[in-house]
């Protein structure tokens, strides 16, 4: 009975700790970071190592990823293309003048800025380490760089990987398993005629847990309708209140202070003050009800005065976002992670005209409306149902306001107020055809 108890304690710890980082609206989403051996050198290996983001919602944002590991041996880097170490480390043993890139048993490596020389370039480089999510760009959700490792083996059998890596992107939140062999890449010449194929490659994958970046949401959600007067707020304290006492009063001389926008190498916040303390509002309203359609109108809200957010990202759960007939001012794209439900739909703004939502103010705001087709088996204005299951904005799950504040349709008739002169006249007509 004790050894029973303990394997099933043991396999809760482990569905519990792995379930932490299983995002139910995109199931299969993580980076790949890929290292393909394409040669061998005298002390080592070339290698060209590439980070996929298959995640479809959740890009990596300014100031960019940031990628670590430790060596396995007392490997070296000679030299890199497309990125570099932020230390080089120790390298006093190396003597002449051939000095190594990095010494570090656990250098830390970012992407080169845009603009390097084409000498220090590769392809899919040099993006100040900003990557686009697969489901708004696949093309741009991919980041590369070469590197030349040194004191290594120089054979598939003697070759050991390396262990331990961490990813910021930019901050905390992704955890990475150990590196895994898998079968060798192959490749296509320019002419696609001839495939070639990688030496040695071994894979990383590395999961996001919103848990682990903070145990407050980073945006939450109001609500509104055309049928009922209530607004309903964002929770109180949605995303924590611990910043209340360093927040800045909309309108406020320091709110229009010099070099308020200036964002911290530590990413510290800056908000506005609010009631829910939260750097993002999303709001939803139901506008307009149709014969066949309906209309909602969606508004996201920058409170944070040092970080404007560039390829932004808009999901909402909705049943009746399987029936979507146009989008105003935002892009759309249907995500389907269960190919039998189609209730959740990613939103983001247009190329160079509003993919940038910008810093707290009067322009830190972006805004379109949905226009829906109704199924009559379905639709309803009662219980909330008008109103989303759950809101993601870049990646990150919101917090809705409770069920029992979502405006409700009024359950009575409403009363009709008439003015004393309107009355007048409505019993002096009565009396004239009466």
């Amino acid at each position: 009975m004790g050894l029973e108890f303990s394997l099933w304690a043991v396999l809760l710890l482990v569905f519990a700790q792995s379930s932490v980082a299983f995002d139910p609206l995109d199931p299969f989403g993580n980076i790949t970071i890929k290292w393909d051996v394409i040669s061998w050198t005298p002390d080592g290996y070339v290698a060209l190592v590439t980070m996929n983001n298959f995640q479809m919602y959740r890009h990596i944002m300014n100031p960019g990823w940031t990628l670590g590991w430790n060596w396995a041996k007392k490997e070296v880097i000679w030299s890199m293309v497309g990125a570099q170490t932020t230390e080089q480390g120790d390298c006093s043993k190396f003597k002449g003048g051939n000095s190594p890139h990095c010494c570090k048993r656990n250098p830390v490596v970012v992407d080169l800025l845009p603009g390097v020389p084409y000498n220090q370039q590769i392809s899919n480089c040099c993006k100040g380490g900003v990557v686009s999510s697969w489901g708004q760009d696949p093309s741009s959700a991919v980041s590369a760089f070469q590197v030349s490792v040194g004191l290594a083996g120089t054979s598939n059998k003697t070759v050991k990987l390396p262990k331990n890596f961490t990813l910021l992107a930019p901050g905390p939140g992704y955890t990475c398993g150990p590196a895994t062999i898998v079968p060798s890449t192959v490749y296509l010449t320019p002419d696609r005629r001839r495939k070639t194929q990688a030496l040695m490659t071994w894979n990383v994958t590395c999961t996001y847990s919103q848990f682990l970046v903070s145990k407050h949401p980073s945006c939450c959600v109001s609500f509104s309708s055309f049928y009922n007067e209530t607004i309903t707020p964002c929770p109180s304290c949605s995303c924590g209140c611990h910043n209340k006492d360093k927040c800045i009063k909309s309108g406020s001389k320091q709110a229009r202070s010099d070099g308020i926008n200036t964002p911290r190498k530590d990413n510290e916040p800056l908000l506005q003050c609010t009631h829910h303390m939260c750097p993002i509002r999303v709001h939803w309203h139901v506008k307009q009800n149709y014969k066949d359609y309906w209309r909602v109108k969606m508004a996201v809200t920058n409170f944070n005065y040092r970080l404007n957010y560039t390829q932004w990202t808009l999901v909402a759960q909705h049943p009746n976002l399987n029936n979507v007939t146009q989008v105003f001012s935002f892009d759309y794209k249907p995500l389907v992670p269960y190919q039998s439900i189609n209730d959740t739909g990613m939103f983001y703004g247009m190329k160079f005209y509003n993919d940038l939502l910008m810093e707290a103010g009067p322009f830190g705001n972006v805004q379109s409306e949905v226009l829906m087709q109704k199924d009559k088996d379905t639709f309803t204005f009662k219980q909330g149902w008008a109103f989303p299951r759950k809101v993601y904005f870049n990646g990150e799950e919101c917090m809705l306001p409770p069920p029992e504040a979502y405006p409700s349709l009024p359950n009575y008739a409403q009363p009709i107020i008439i003015s004393p002169i309107a009355a007048s006249v409505f019993w002096l007509l009565i009396h004239i055809f009466l």
